[in-house]
């Protein structure tokens, strides 16, 4: 009887045990299931608070819209990263996430406490600058982005060309609130983007001239591709004249007008020392871009030693082909000697884009032999638009839209030639192109297996970490031979 009973007991313990770990298991689940679905909807929320991301990701929701880009946006934001900050400290058990969501739950909480603790440095930046401002990112923006596959696109686009007056209105109060907190951008900022911004409104239906401005040629080539009348046709461009010539002139206005004031007190200055406090700001984008604790100083030596090493490179590779002088004259031959630049003429520059794209299609035929995982996004290559190439930087990146309806899109700047040497041009590509930062964001992009807010949140240190890394890489299966 007593070995009965202990049978009966040790089942029983068992069933216990059976059912702890069962109903522990749906504890977890449950637990999981709620991060995850918070996760998606704090993205969608963000998403759908941009008209402009919506577009970037091929969606046609609010594509007649701008995002909001008034001072009043920062409060907002503020607020609503305190309340998820709070719902994950207070709502979720992270002992019961999987190890996946565990990362997921600390690299969102990581984000959201430095966008709060970041708070009080909202006005440390240049809106408007050489490299990346509004006066040429908007443009590009609707040239880029907003495509026009319908007669309803076609409007959309209108009523983003109308609403540009007050998106510049908005963009303008943001310099000026800086300027009374001290952050005004360094006096060689001015004329390029001013020259950006009246190269935006030149050209017809801004003049009496036969050359077309950049966003009447963009409007009226995509209308032309749509299956309309050509009564309809011509409607859709008459609406769209009388908006470049009532909204986007007078909105290019107000952005010159505004920097034609602060440019009378702007310096020469151009670190962030000159900021209130500057080195308490400059220390805080260290640890951001880094996600280190290195301080300026050791960042420095880094600098100086990498300095040192790849120069020991230089001197062997002037030695290999036989240069009589020092480095500084190899360098100085290299700068000026015409062979290893193409012509500043409209077939150099083909020639520029050709190659280019040779090198790309090239490495695209090997990465088989480097990688198991492959983006299905495609990428192109394009000339930096006229309009802004004359301040834009040498060579970027645009990511392709979420759901495969635009490529990724390397841009080279061919405004200067002599910016943009043969002996560059695979690097370029490379760190740019494939299997650079398009293979980096497109994958991203594309993976099914983390919350889609872990696919657009980028990490300095990672991003040009990869790039430089794949600027390298193809030397290792036999490239960079001339």
């Amino acid at each position: 009887m007593k070995k009965y009973v202990l049978i009966l007991s040790a089942i029983t313990l068992f069933s216990c045990q059976e059912k702890e770990e069962k109903t522990s298991q749906q504890s977890n689940n449950s637990e999981n299931e709620k991060i995850e679905k918070f996760f998606e909807k704090t993205f969608k929320e963000d998403v759908d608070d941009s008209p402009m991301m919506l577009t970037r990701f091929g969606k046609k929701e609010k594509n007649d819209q701008w995002d909001d880009f008034s001072n009043e946006k920062y409060p907002k934001d503020l607020e609503k990263s305190k309340i998820r900050l709070t719902y994950l400290k207070d709502s979720i058990q992270t002992s019961k996430l999987s190890k996946e969501n565990q990362l997921s739950y600390e690299l969102m909480k990581d984000k959201l406490e430095n966008d709060i603790a970041d708070y009080k440095y909202r006005f440390y930046d240049y809106p408007v600058n050489q490299m990346h401002g509004y006066q040429a990112e908007l443009p590009a923006f609707l040239i880029n982005m907003h495509q026009i596959d319908s007669i309803e696109d076609a409007k959309a686009y209108i009523s983003r060309l109308n609403g540009m007056k007050k998106a510049f209105e908005d963009i303008s109060e943001r310099l000026k609130i800086r300027e009374k907190n001290g952050i005004l951008p360094p006096k060689f900022v001015f004329a390029k983007v001013i020259d950006d911004a009246q190269n935006v409104i030149k050209g017809f239906p801004f003049e009496r001239v036969k050359k077309e401005s950049t966003l009447w040629a963009d409007f009226s080539t995509k209308v032309e591709h749509l299956k309309l009348s050509q009564e309809e046709k011509k409607q859709l461009k008459e609406e769209a004249k009388k908006a470049l010539l009532t909204h986007v002139a007078p909105a290019y206005k107000i952005l010159i007008e505004t920097l034609q004031d602060q440019n009378q007190r702007a310096t020469s200055d151009a670190g962030v020392w000159k900021f209130p406090k500057g080195d308490e700001f400059y220390n805080n984008s260290l640890k951001r871009v880094t996600t280190t604790n290195l301080t300026a100083e050791e960042i420095h030596n880094i600098g100086l030693r990498e300095v040192k090493r790849i120069h020991k490179e230089m001197i062997a590779i002037k030695d290999k082909v036989g240069f009589k002088g020092s480095l500084e004259d190899f360098f100085e031959f290299m700068r000026n000697d015409p062979q290893f630049y193409y012509d500043k003429t409209e077939e150099g520059k083909a020639a520029y884009l050709a190659e280019a794209k040779k090198t790309i299609h090239t490495m695209k035929g090997r990465l088989g032999e480097l990688f198991h995982t492959l983006p299905e996004a495609d990428i192109k290559v394009k000339a930096v638009e006229a309009f802004r190439e004359k301040s834009a930087g040498k060579a970027f990146y645009q990511a392709p839209a979420l759901d495969g309806s635009r490529p990724g899109t390397y841009y080279a700047n061919l405004y200067n030639m002599k910016a943009m040497p043969k002996y560059q041009l695979e690097a370029l590509a490379y760190h740019e192109g494939i299997p650079g930062h398009h293979m980096q964001i497109a994958i991203a992009q594309e993976l099914d297996s983390i919350p889609t807010f872990r696919k657009f949140n980028f990490y300095t240190a990672y991003v040009e970490g990869w790039g430089l890394y794949t600027e390298f890489l193809p030397k290792e299966i036999g490239f960079y031979q001339d």
